[in-house]
């Protein structure tokens, strides 16, 4: 049978008496969201929400620290007893399904032999660069068929988060980010400002000088950009820090990420970092390993938690992510992490398995290692 260790919590409950905003994703969906400054600076990742549900289960602030370390994580050694025991597989794409422009090798054949046992996939990337549809064309271009429903980006989780908190349609968001971001808030029906454009902008710094913003700004969303500059830096700052009520949203935390398959690159926790520290505070997390995402991905479907999967490269966002869902988790080894990180005794988030990459799947006793 397929062992699992106890899942610890990874939450914690705060008080009932916090101020918020709410938020309805569907009829099965209520919550509500709130800013809070308090114990969330140990956090490597997770984004300072509270998030509260409106029926009888008390509040619950999300935060990294109260995730307990679980037993170690079990090479896979029977891929079909972890398949047939799910019907849901969710696949992060950078590190899983590709390095860079590069196609991970067996993926098409792993990908054809899940859909003819039945089973539902489903592709969550903290890239936020590209959009769902952007997404689709490199999908297709990796010779992958994959529809747009099946695609999930943080740049679209940020502008469903906007939508579900009812984000006021006289207010704009400032995107310190790329085109991914923007045709996301534009199909949403959000105004925006800035994006790769103000990585154009300079300031001359002269006596005297005060730089403007606009008063109409509500939200700072910040994902990876290539176009990052202290313009951005400034007007991203002015913005969360003179108007009243705006809220700074990241896509995501990530450290690293691919930009190509020879070497890793400084990730969108870089830009949201500058951001955390100029305003001093830390922004919520649309994207992995908020569990946004998941209770969307599982309203929309209508999946019960416990019978996905989520395989992922990154212990700290997409292992987590799972984690927090109440998944089953699988970390492969063909991204970020390496066996030694994962087996170091200074880490402390476990997978319920791991092994190579993805197309294990289609051996029968798959190499647990690289």
């Amino acid at each position: 049978m397929l062992g699992r260790a106890v899942v610890a919590s990874a939450v914690s409950p705060v008080s009932s008496s916090s101020s918020s905003s709410a938020f309805c994703l569907s009829p099965k969906l209520n919550f509500s969201a709130v800013w809070s400054l308090s114990g969330v600076q140990s956090s490597p990742f997770l984004g300072s929400s509270l998030l509260r549900c409106k029926s009888d289960r008390k509040p619950l602030r999300m935060t990294s620290s109260s995730v307990a370390v679980r037993a170690a994580g079990q090479p896979l050694e029977n891929a079909d007893e972890l398949i047939d025991s799910v019907e849901t597989f969710i696949f992060d794409c950078d590190g899983v399904i590709w390095k860079g422009d590069k196609l991970i090798e067996g993926v098409p054949e792993t990908l054809d032999m899940l859909r003819a046992k039945g089973k539902r996939l489903v592709f969550v990337t903290n890239n936020s660069t590209k959009s769902r549809k952007q997404y689709g064309k490199k999908f297709e271009t990796l010779g992958l068929t994959v529809s747009e429903e099946e695609i999930f980006a943080s740049s679209f989780a940020a502008a469903a988060y906007l939508q579900s908190i009812n984000f006021p349609k006289d207010k704009k968001v400032y995107v310190v980010g790329e085109d991914g971001i923007l045709k996301e808030l534009e199909l949403a029906g959000i105004q925006y400002i800035g994006g790769p454009e103000d990585g154009k902008k300079q300031i001359e710094l002269k006596p005297g000088f005060l730089m403007e913003h606009d008063k109409d700004v509500g939200a700072v969303v910040v994902g990876f950009d290539r176009y990052f500059n202290y313009y951005k830096i400034q007007y991203a700052t002015l913005c969360i820090r003179e108007n009243p009520g705006c809220l700074f949203i990241a896509t995501n935390r990530d450290a690293v990420t691919h930009l190509t398959d020879a070497q890793e690159w400084a990730g969108g926790g870089s830009m949201n970092g500058a951001i955390a520290g100029s305003t001093q505070r830390e922004p919520l997390v649309a994207g992995k390993p908020s569990t946004f995402m998941m209770d969307y991905l599982a309203d929309k479907f209508g999946i019960q938690k416990s019978q996905i999967c989520m395989v992922g490269d990154r212990l700290d966002t997409d292992i987590l992510f799972g984690q927090n869902g109440g998944c089953k988790t699988l970390l492969v080894l063909s991204g970020v992490t390496t066996l030694s990180k994962l087996q170091s005794p200074e880490n402390k988030i476990q997978p319920d398995f791991y092994t190579s990459k993805i197309s294990d799947f289609l051996s029968p006793k798959p190499a647990a290692a690289v």
